[in-house]
């Protein structure tokens, strides 16, 4: 029971013991129907039949836990927590200096100074024990009317992550039990039936006489019995629809409009969840490409070896070719001198018969043999080709495995990965066709042994940037969420700067404005001088005015105490009479449960049992 200010009101310290519900929740007072919220009913769990009457009306939260509708898992309202306990603590000259930053995970310390201070301002002769501060606080809290429950153990993380969120929310709402408190002080609202009390809150609710009596009707109802107040909550409703103008044909059409835009955000998600994965599109395209370049690298390398090949053959070529014009300008000079020779000479025609003979003889077996000497040559000039392209061949894999091997860095001896093995292959053709053969044990066992080691080390390789690219996922989550909590920093300073200009703005209008004032008040005040004598039988006659008002409404607040003083007379009997009818009804309970109890105590159970154990014992020998 709230007492209005400067008669008999106690101190939160001694009065939250008698009556909890003056600080349950702050909303407690707006009208909660049975029947709509059952969970959240402001008369606490109970179980009882239709028509049975209640008998207290004590146990404002019973004892069923009621889930916390509160968003506790959501960063931006456990910020905006953080930011009223910081404004409050600041606007209230807390003597620790406080910040959003250090609120973000408070010390055991920190906290119960923070607590003390607020609950003073409830308790002002409130001292903090110094031990078992762990029992004390969760107790301060359900004595109070809190609706959830904080653990021993909470207190001794209270900074924790987990623990935090649920012990802000709570201070929060320690804060606004002290809005409530001070409010009620400073407007004290009396039980006048011409009289409307409180004023709107931040949810544009006028709580006036109308829900007083909703409130009044429903406790009498539920006093009677009844769980439910149908007809109630239909009254209030058309009331509070004639009171706030409520347009039915709005409400429809926000109604469907909600519907329209829940059946839009499905349809979106439901096409967002059919589409294709971009990424893995991008991520196989990407791979693709890249086994490309590699292919076109690996052509490039094979294009350069055989530029390589084709201008040493060049070269092998030309110096072939100076060889073979050097023999024909030596073979011309020669015919020269024969020819110098045979037109010095003179020969008889015997010896030109015979010489022509032995020419012919001679040339025939010249063409024989140039003959058979360019079957030689075209039979040795095949098998020339054919060693040439296949030492072509060989040198092409050679170089290729040394080119590999050196990106590998498997040769030199002294290279990286070599392990001291000798991977180099030297090419003799000289040495016969198994001059290759000897490499194969030299090189396959020790190679086994490096590609089983790097393929282990690729597998490990793999399972480290897996586990990197997770990480880098949570980390570019965490960086979401910095980034909309500087966002929401940023807005939120905005805003404020944009405040404190306007409220700049209204100070220097404000002091324009006294400033204009002070220069009329000081005409006025030379207008007084010069005109004091002229006025001052106007100023009696206004004296005696003000003598004759003053009467009227001192009368007129003497009339209004009594009625004050009628009122909370008839109010105290009222509340002296219920409990008197509780008393009443707790002693008859009592009487009739003794007497029930010493019925049941005078009946001798044993003997009866004892007596049925005989007959069945009997009936078991008889049979």
């Amino acid at each position: 029971m709230v007492w209005p200010a400067g008669q008999g009101s106690d101190s939160p310290c001694t009065r939250h013991r008698k009556d909890r519900s003056t600080f349950g929740k702050p909303s407690s007072s707006k009208p909660t129907s049975g029947a709509s919220e059952r969970k959240v009913s402001c008369f606490g769990s109970r179980a009882s039949g239709a028509g049975a009457s209640r008998s207290s009306q004590y146990g404002v939260f019973g004892t069923e836990k009621i889930k916390d509708p509160r968003p506790l898992h959501d960063k931006a309202f456990i910020q905006q927590c953080i930011k009223k306990l910081c404004e409050f603590l600041v606007e209230n000259g807390y003597a620790h200096n406080v910040s959003m930053k250090s609120l973000q995970s408070p010390s055991v310390k920190d906290f119960l100074k923070i607590f003390t201070f607020i609950y003073r301002f409830l308790c002002p002769s409130y001292e903090l024990p110094d031990s078992k501060f762990e029992e004390e606080i969760p107790k301060v809290f359900k004595d109070l009317g809190y609706p959830f429950a904080l653990s021993k153990s909470s207190m001794y993380t209270v900074g924790a992550p987990h623990t935090w969120p649920q012990i802000v929310a709570a201070l929060v709402w320690l804060i606004d039990c002290v809005k409530l408190y001070n409010a009620i002080r400073e407007n004290a609202p009396s039980f006048d039936d011409g009289q409307s009390w409180g004023g709107e809150t931040d949810d544009g609710i006028v709580h006036n006489k109308l829900f007083m009596d909703y409130c009044v009707k429903c406790y009498d109802l539920f006093m009677k019995g009844r769980d439910t107040f149908e007809e109630l909550d239909a009254e209030v409703q058309s009331k509070l629809k004639d009171l706030f103008n409520i347009d039915q044909f709005q409400m429809e059409s926000l109604a469907a409009e909600n519907k329209r835009l829940q059946e839009e955000i499905a349809r979106l998600e439901k096409e967002k969840e059919s589409e294709p994965d971009r990424r893995v599109t991008l991520r196989n395209v990407k791979s693709s490409l890249q086994a490309d370049v590699q292919k076109y690298q690996a052509y490039l390398a094979n294009l350069e070896s055989h530029i390589a090949i084709l201008d040493q053959k060049l070269e092998s070529v030309t110096d072939e070719v100076e060889t073979a014009e050097m023999e024909v300008e030596a073979m011309k000079q020669e015919n020269a001198r024969l020819r110098h020779i045979l037109d010095n000479q003179k020969y008889s025609a015997a010896d030109i018969e015979r010489i022509n003979h032995e020419r012919n003889e001679l040339q025939q077996t010249i063409n024989k043999l140039t003959k058979e000497l360019e079957a030689e040559e075209h039979q040795l000039w095949n098998e020339e080709l054919k060693y040439a392209r296949n030492k072509e061949a060989i040198e092409m894999q050679l170089a290729e495995y040394h080119k590999l091997a050196r990106k590998l860095k498997l040769i030199p001896v002294s290279a990286e990965n070599s392990k001291g093995h000798d991977f180099e292959i030297q090419f003799n053709p000289e040495a016969g066709p198994n001059c290759l053969v000897k490499y194969r044990t030299q090189i396959k066992a020790p190679l086994m042994e490096i590609i089983n080691e790097t393929e282990e080390e690729i597998s490990k390789a793999t399972q480290r940037k897996m586990t990197l690219e997770d990480t880098l996922e949570q980390v570019n989550v965490m960086l979401e969420d910095k980034k909309r909590s500087v966002k929401m920093l940023t807005e939120e300073a905005e805003k404020l700067d944009d405040l404190y200009q306007q409220k700049l703005k209204e100070i220097e209008e404000e002091e324009q404005k006294c400033a204009n004032e002070l220069e009329s008040l000081k005409k006025h005040k030379q207008l007084l001088e010069s005109g004091v004598y002229e006025g001052l039988s106007e100023a009696t006659n206004e004296l005696h005015d003000l003598q004759r008002q003053y009467q009227v409404v001192l009368q007129t607040t003497t009339e209004e105490k009594r009625k004050i003083g009628a009122n909370l007379s008839r109010l105290i009997e009222t509340v002296a009479t219920h409990i008197a009818s509780i008393v009443k009804y707790l002693d008859e309970q009592n009487t009739k449960i003794c007497r029930d109890y010493e019925e049941f105590m005078s009946e001798d159970l044993l003997s009866d049992l004892t007596n049925i154990l005989d007959s069945y014992k009997k009936k078991a020998e008889s049979v």
